[in-house]
């Protein structure tokens, strides 16, 4: 299944390129035998269709020879977050049970020792000294296509959860659903076979594995980055004429503060996405100052294999009506293929603009959690994928995120929605970023309690920030305190990881 696109790309485009990275270019036709390679090295070392093999590495070449040599051999291929301690990568690792890791040299720090005791088969990226070598047992292998490919429902990825409310949870993506997903969102992207993609996203997350897919459709060049350093991704948007790229909200504000970033210095880039996180309005709003009307949302989870609901670049309005511009702080209208919903605790589709759950239903769902049936059937029921995110739809469909299920605060009765009042802190000129918690209050049951990110040379106080959320929202939804921090604990796609806020809540206020 999967593995057809590294066929195709092969024969169809041989000599042209699949990959830039740090100064080195592979075609298709390379791209395709050192997948090759792979898959019979790993086969003569045990490896077979259904089988598991890790990938423990920061975003590279062979990263993606990895995802091709499985897509082609039937293998799942387990992502493992390089930015992971070695007590977390050893939970993933004992609950995939992978028969062989490749992993950057960088990282053999990071495998416990329970979890190399665990292990058939390290590959070591970057060592040319030992048997272990990734290189060295590409060599000895013949470029020919592996004798048997995986089936359509086969478990092409596995890719666990970040784990912010507990133990992470392996999501199964299939090979069907996951070329569902790369279709859909070629189609919703508009990609082209004259696009090039400039691509820092981590390849662990499934953003950055379905961004690479939707272009590999078209045997797109990839623009790859090893991670996200602004000025060098800069030079390289400029330097290699990228017409498109992914990036979360955090890595946008980077982007701009630090580069001459905008339409003249980039005359090549016609599309800007983003995901992964919501995009503050203050923040969309200067980049579409700085590079114009050519942003795009994509709304989805790992568990949906990314696909949800689109927010076009034409729907992208600054100025106008008001039910018009609000659609900036949309997650846009549901993908074609998907069916998007917002419903009551009972799965009945709430009213236009009553709260209730996002819901959705496509041919890209996941199979369900790693040997996890009960988060499954609690996830997935009568086909409709539960994203434990909050929200609202209005008459023509835009749906507004809210919050997370979890994240909502119940003061006094009233359902207080956090994003809404980051989003009123996050559009005072001294701040920088936002994330607000519930905390235990003896009266209300819970008060807001803000983390705030503050621009230094603005020098705001906790008492104007406060009185700024007076005039904007409801009394009852005003932080009780803000504190103020240097940076907010992030996961690797950007989102805020609120767990670690909570922990915070005992600690003092730095004070404003």
């Amino acid at each position: 299944m999967l593995g057809t696109l590294t066929l195709r790309n092969r024969r169809l485009t041989p000599e042209a390129p699949a990959i830039l990275f740090e100064g080195r270019t592979l075609t298709h036709r390379a791209l395709a035998e050192r997948a090759f390679r792979l898959a019979a090295a790993l086969r003569r070392r045990g490896v077979a269709r259904g089988d598991r093999v890790a990938i423990l590495a920061q975003n590279c070449p062979e990263y993606l020879e990895s995802y091709a040599a499985g897509e082609l051999a039937g293998w799942t291929s387990v992502t493992v977050n390089y930015r992971l301690a070695a007590p977390e990568i050893d939970v993933i690792l004992a609950d995939s049970e992978p028969k062989a890791i490749i992993v950057a040299a960088g990282f053999l720090d990071r495998l416990s020792l329970s979890a190399s005791r665990r292990l058939d088969h390290v590959l070591v990226i970057g060592d040319v000294s030992s048997d272990v070598a990734y290189e060295a047992a590409l060599v000895a292998e013949e470029p020919e296509p592996p004798p048997a490919a995986p089936e359509p429902d086969d478990c092409a990825y596995l890719i666990y959860t970040s784990g912010t409310t507990g133990r992470p949870k392996g999501v199964m993506l299939s090979h069907r659903g996951m070329m569902e997903a790369a279709r859909l969102t070629a189609l919703e992207s508009l990609v082209r076979p004259a696009d090039r993609l400039a691509l820092t996203m981590p390849l662990y997350h499934i953003g950055g594995r379905l961004t690479s897919l939707s272009y590999g459709l078209h045997g797109c060049p990839i623009v790859l980055h090893r991670n996200f350093r602004p000025p060098a991704f800069f030079e390289s948007l400029q330097a290699n004429n990228v017409t498109a790229t992914l990036l979360a909200p955090t890595m946008l504000g980077d982007l701009l503060d630090t580069t001459p970033a905008g339409r003249e210095s980039l005359p090549a880039l016609s599309r800007l996405f983003y995901s992964a996180a919501p995009m503050p309005e203050v923040l969309l709003r200067r980049g579409m100052k700085a590079f114009g009307p050519i942003f795009a949302q994509f709304y989805g989870m790992t568990e949906s294999a990314g696909p949800g609901c689109v927010l076009h670049a034409h729907q992208h309005v600054l100025e106008g009506p008001e039910h018009v511009v609000r659609r900036l702080r949309s997650a846009g209208q549901p993908m074609i293929g998907c069916d998007v919903r917002v419903v009551d605790p009972e799965g009945v589709p709430c009213v236009v603009g009553e709260p209730g759950e996002i819901v959705i239903q496509s041919p890209s769902l996941m199979t369900g959690y790693w040997r996890n049936s009960e988060a499954t059937a609690e996830t997935i029921r009568h086909g409709w994928l539960h994203t434990g995110d909050v929200g609202m739809a209005d008459e023509e469909g835009f749906i507004y995120v809210i919050d997370r299920l979890k994240d909502m605060i119940i003061s006094g009765g009233e359902n207080i929605y956090s994003r809404e009042v980051e989003d009123t802190l996050a559009s005072h000129p001294g701040v920088i970023e936002a994330a607000v918690v519930g905390r235990s209050d003896a009266r209300w049951g819970e008060s807001v309690l803000a983390f705030v990110v503050r621009r230094e040379a603005a020098g705001v106080t906790e008492e104007a920030l406060i009185d700024h959320c007076r005039r904007m929202i409801a009394p009852y939804k005003r932080p009780r305190e803000i504190r103020f921090v240097d940076a907010l604990p992030k996961l690797p796609n950007g989102k805020v990881e609120k767990a670690k806020l909570r922990t915070r809540l005992a600690a003092p206020t730095s004070g404003p």
